[in-house]
């Protein structure tokens, strides 16, 4: 009514009123009535806001890519970016120009201007792979430009979502790649085949290795089993040497035993041969008959008949007939006996 109008902005909004062209307040969130005809009302978003982009590059190989991303910023010297662009809204808080395509388009030409002296050093291969490197390249330009600090604004994040080159180069290099991983595989399968080969070899080698080794066993094992039963020949033939010893020893012992016994015995017999020749060498020259009737008993009828056959005996030469009946011989020796018995 009467050209007095009413306005309210949110906290993320910086407001600047200007009445007659002069600055009357500034804030964040502010909200007041105003005359319509003799002011204008400046209102900056303070969020995040995002760009994308897209644009295209020559790499040092003279290959075109096209690089797509997104820039996050926020503002965060409204003042001195509402001297730049006009972002003036009417009663109805709507801008009446679009400055923020023109704010988007710096940021998007400050970005291209960083990554096009880093694309042209590099080519075509390495600029696909090189997402990263590119972000922080246009990251470093952004931080390090004047435009985006005259217009008052901080870059918050870089991301690059696509490095694609052209169509023709695309084909091209997905048949060289894809040649390129045929030879792979065919060299992987070259050198899983010979791996396999090797494999077999070294089993085979190792079979060998084994079985020589296992003949090398057997023949220690032969080897030792010869000595143990040469060690085993040798002591019993030692052992058989020590009883031959012994026996020898043995009888060597009994032989000098004998030999012993045999010398004492023949010093016995010659003790008691001379004491027989000592005791009979008186007698030697005496005779028989006085010898006999010294030891003889003159009551022993026997006695006297057997001295009388043999005085008969020695003179048997003298005798011409001697008739002996043999009454008369079992008289005389039966006389004998009675004699003898009667005695005892």
């Amino acid at each position: 009514m009467f050209g007095i109008n009413y306005i309210k902005f949110d906290s993320m909004t910086y407001v600047i009123q200007y009445k007659n062209g002069i600055k009357l307040k500034e804030g964040r969130g502010l909200s007041f009535f105003y005359f319509a005809p003799n002011t204008s009302i400046v209102a900056i978003p303070l969020g995040s806001s995002d760009v994308n982009f897209i644009f295209t590059e020559t790499t040092n190989d003279f290959q075109e890519i096209s690089i797509q991303g997104q820039i996050t910023y926020k503002i965060k010297d409204p003042i001195q970016l509402a001297e730049l662009l006009d972002f003036t809204v009417d009663d109805k808080g709507k801008y009446k120009k679009d400055d923020f395509e023109k704010l988007n388009e710096r940021i998007i030409n400050e970005a291209q201007t960083a990554t096009a002296g880093f694309i042209r050093e590099i080519g075509l291969v390495k600029s696909i792979s090189s997402s990263k490197e590119i972000e922080n390249v246009i990251t470093q330009g952004l931080n390090q430009s004047n435009t985006i600090n005259q217009l008052g604004i901080q870059p918050l994040s870089v991301s690059i979502l696509a490095i694609k080159p052209s169509p023709e180069t695309k084909r091209a290099l997905e048949a060289k790649t894809r040649e390129s991983l045929l030879k792979e595989a065919d060299s992987a399968i070259y050198e899983r085949r010979n791996f396999s080969v090797e494999q077999e070899r070294m089993i085979k080698q190792s079979e060998l290795n084994t079985e020589i080794a296992v003949e090398e066993k057997k023949k220690e094992i032969a080897e030792k089993q010869m000595e143990r039963a040469v060690a085993e020949a040798k002591n019993e033939r030692q052992i058989r040497e020590m009883k031959v010893d012994a026996d020898i020893s043995v009888e060597t012992k009994k032989q000098d035993l004998i030999d012993k016994q045999v010398s004492n015995e023949k010093k016995t017999a010659e003790a008691n041969g001379y004491a027989i020749e000592a005791m009979v060498k008186p007698y030697k020259d005496m005779d028989w008959r006085l010898i006999n009737a010294l030891t003889s008993n003159s009551t022993d009828s026997g006695s006297q008949i057997a001295l009388a056959f043999r005085e008969l005996a020695e003179n048997a030469g003298k005798i011409g007939t001697l008739n002996i009946s043999p009454e008369l011989l079992e008289t005389l020796v039966n006389n004998g006996v009675r004699k003898n018995s009667s005695r005892k």
